[in-house]
């Protein structure tokens, strides 16, 4: 899992991470508040369902 803190510097990184062939997100993604989660991670979704 990699998280991301909003800053110019690291937006190449976080496009390439987030992003998939067809440029569109991952999949899945979720928003939670002003949160996102992109990608599949079972432990994760757990977690924040709890």
């Amino acid at each position: 899992m990699q998280m991301y803190i909003p800053d110019p510097a690291v937006k190449d990184e976080l496009m390439r991470d987030v992003l998939g062939r067809s440029g569109n997100l991952r999949a899945p993604a979720l928003q939670v508040g002003n949160s996102y989660y992109v990608g599949y991670n079972q432990t994760m979704y757990e977690e924040l369902m709890t």
